[in-house]
């Protein structure tokens, strides 16, 4: 089971655009140090709509090789292909991935069953454990509980992440399991600012955004709250609010990188058709990020 602050990863690039492979290293060290849970390269905050399959999967390999097995690493191998979705999560697991996170087809439009046929097709072609993503706003779908609990009968479609938007969901898709699924499927939060409510209904934590820019205040969120600590958890989550509005101002993984930048972590490289963070959000990106990293 995948469980607390679960990054997902930027990929770092130059002003030209290119993936600046040393700035990568560095994150990664970085999230490692921090106490951060566990790192998913080329999922959406990672850019991978505008990287082409080379490029993709070379960012999976070299996350794979510098996190050298210390933190669970999670592949996004998705695509509204199933063909290539297939393609990428072998390669993934060839190259040694913990697990893959595959987002539901977007643009295609599925149906439910058409959904549950895509997954069922990558877990017959593959053994490694896969992560389920729901994100209605970016995909035009939206996977019902009664297809998760479905497909969580398959032996490697181990959880989910989920960003529908609504908390109870959680709650739906444990009505929703039977069998074995019941104990052993997971839910991870995929809406940052709503991590908090969805673990007091059963989520094991979330892959964040906002790890990016402060991985230690978000492990430490998610372990406490994890371990019990549900006061603790609560404070940091009130401190962490502001921070998960900021980061979304403009198309996520915008904020985020020109704050990244700012901090000195990363050059300010996005490729089109994002665009850098405007100037109107910069304070309140700087503010938001600097008033929660200097509390207590």
């Amino acid at each position: 089971m995948l469980t607390g602050s679960i990054v997902a990863l930027v990929t770092p690039m130059r002003d030209n655009g290119d993936i600046d492979w040393v700035a990568l290293d560095s994150l990664i060290e970085w999230h490692i140090e921090s106490g951060t849970h566990g790192i998913v390269p080329m999922g959406t905050t990672g850019e991978s709509a505008t990287l082409d399959t080379d490029e993709h999967l070379q960012v999976i390999k070299r996350t794979i090789e510098v996190v050298a097995k210390r933190i669970p690493v999670i592949a996004g191998t998705g695509s509204n292909s199933t063909a290539e979705a297939i393609h990428q999560t072998q390669e993934a697991q060839g190259l040694g991935a913990d697990a893959c996170l595959l987002v539901t087809p977007y643009y295609n439009r599925p149906t439910q069953e058409g959904l549950y046929q895509h997954y069922k097709a990558i877990s017959d072609a593959t053994t490694v454990p896969i992560v389920l993503y729901n994100v209605p706003p970016r995909t035009g779908c939206d996977m019902q509980a009664e297809t998760v609990a479905r497909l969580a009968n398959f032996s490697n479609i181990v959880g989910i992440k989920d960003a529908c938007g609504d908390a109870t969901r959680v709650s739906a898709i444990k009505s929703a399991l039977t069998g074995a699924a019941q104990d052993d499927f997971f839910l991870l939060s995929g809406e940052d600012a709503q991590t908090l409510e969805m673990m007091t209904l059963g989520a094991a934590g979330t892959i964040s955004v906002t790890a990016n820019v402060l991985p230690e205040l978000m492990s430490e969120f998610c372990a406490s709250y994890l371990k019990g600590d549900h006061a603790r958890a609560k404070i940091l989550d009130t401190r962490l609010q502001p921070v998960h509005d900021a980061l979304f101002v403009e198309s996520s993984p915008t904020p985020t990188k020109w704050i990244l930048s700012e901090l000195g972590r990363m050059q300010g490289g996005i490729r089109l058709p994002l665009i850098p963070l405007s100037d109107q959000h910069h304070e309140q990106v700087r503010n938001a990020v600097t008033t929660a990293g200097a509390g207590k």
